[in-house]
């Protein structure tokens, strides 16, 4: 029962998996900061300079149909052939050199997070495959312990790479690390049935079986609301930052750098313990009891105080992973192999399009409202999150899912009966 994440680093093929993730990761988190400074720096443009991240994140609202090609292949050659052609994507970038090349750049970035979001539902899904469903919990927290650890170390980089040799160099740099991701899932030992043909079906069919799984699992749709609630908060909490900074602690706006850093060290260290943690309680627990010590990390930002709004920061960072390892952990359990590459895929933008909406809705927000009202308004909320995730409404349900290619009714299921069961283990 104790921290099982010793167990997981002794699979090879999570060994090799969590490297394709870490040193991809390494490269995005780089590329995700150069892109915008690289933009600025051509164009003189702030608007310009946020596109970027606009860019990245807009595939997201198409995860359900981006995800299905997932479920149409073999997950781990899809990784492989991803990872490769989007070191060949990124070569275009060489040419920028002036304001007039800037499209490139955007260009290559709406690949960028195409793929980001195509890699997630297949990963998402070898994981169902490749991982023991007993340790699933510590994997997906070493995830987010290696992400978020890669978020503290790469931008840095990134941002000395570009001030030394310039945006190419970061892009090789990403080019690099894609190439060796597809090496890491190489190495991997797994064995994957074929998907059977779906000429039967529609592409947008296969889609929305997924989103109606989703949206009929008791389990599932209870977590992937609350932690779009969260990132919603999430993202309020983000746009406010410097506000933060600036009107209620008065430093310079350079040490939201440290409000960050102290963020991503509160999301490392949850990750290391979330599979413990849930083995010892359902995921909708784990999940409403991070999402409350986000809540509260929230709302203490409101006090002027360096040490009180650090402490905030750490609460923050280690609650709001919690939701998020919850739902992905129970995707990948709860959901059929034949369609997790859609189910992750609509989960995730579900989780994850509400935290750029946000952002945008928080920036105009705050234009007219004092930032600590806008806090304890977006903490509030994020408590009411955390007790519908834990006491949500029951009600009679179904759940169907396709039987390989053939949209079926597998099983009537009863909420109450369902959730009995989950809260049990």
């Amino acid at each position: 029962m104790g921290w099982g994440g010793g167990r997981v680093l002794r699979d090879r093929n999570v060994v090799f998996y969590l490297s394709g993730v870490v040193v991809s990761g390494f490269g995005s988190s780089a590329m995700a900061l150069a892109a915008g400074v690289w933009t600025k720096s051509l164009t003189g443009s702030d608007s310009l300079a946020a596109l970027t991240t606009f860019c990245v994140w807009a595939p997201i609202l198409f995860g359900p149909l981006i995800g299905t090609l997932a479920d149409r292949v073999r997950r781990r050659p899809l990784l492989i052939w991803t990872n490769l052609g989007m070191a060949v994507v990124l070569l275009p970038l060489l040419a920028v050199r002036s304001s007039d090349q800037i499209w490139i750049l955007f260009a290559v970035l709406i690949v960028y997070g195409t793929s980001s979001v195509l890699l997630d539902a297949a990963e998402a899904a070898l994981v169902a495959t490749a991982v023991p469903e007993t340790l699933r919990g510590d994997f997906n927290g070493l995830r987010m312990t290696a992400n978020e650890g890669m978020k503290l170390v790469a931008p840095l980089l990134g941002a000395l790479l570009f001030v030394q040799f310039g945006g190419t160099a970061v892009a090789l740099l990403d080019a690099v690390t894609f190439v060796l991701a597809a090496i890491a899932f190489a190495l991997m030992r797994v064995s994957e049935p074929a998907p059977r043909p779906a000429e039967a079906q529609r592409w947008s069919t296969q889609a929305v079986e997924g989103i109606r799984y989703l949206r009929h699992h008791p389990v599932l749709w209870r977590l992937v609301l609350a932690g779009a609630a969260a990132m919603g908060v999430a993202g309020l909490n983000g746009a406010s930052v410097y506000a933060v900074v600036d009107g209620g602690l008065h430093r310079p706006p350079a040490f939201a750098g440290v409000l960050y850093a102290v963020q991503g060290i509160g999301s490392v260290v949850i990750g290391l313990f979330a599979g413990a943690l849930l083995r010892r309680m359902p995921e909708r627990v784990f999940a409403a009891a991070g999402i409350m010590l986000f809540a509260v990390g929230v709302a203490l930002r409101v006090v002027p105080s360096v040490p009180v709004v650090l402490l905030a920061s750490a609460m923050i960072g280690a609650g709001l992973p919690c939701v998020l390892i919850a739902a992905m952990t129970a995707v990948q359990r709860e959901t059929p192999g034949q369609l997790v590459g859609r189910v992750a895929a609509t989960a995730n933008t579900l989780l994850f399009a509400p935290n750029a909406i946000a952002l945008a809705a928080g920036a105009g927000l705050l234009a007219l409202v004092d930032h600590r009202a806008v806090l304890l308004v977006a903490g509030t909320a994020a408590v009411i999150a955390a007790v519908g995730c834990l006491f949500g409404r029951r009600a009679r349900t179904q759940v169907t899912a396709p039987a390989l290619g053939e949209s079926a009714r597998v099983e009537d299921r009863d909420t109450e009966e369902t959730e009995t069961a989950y809260d049990s283990r």
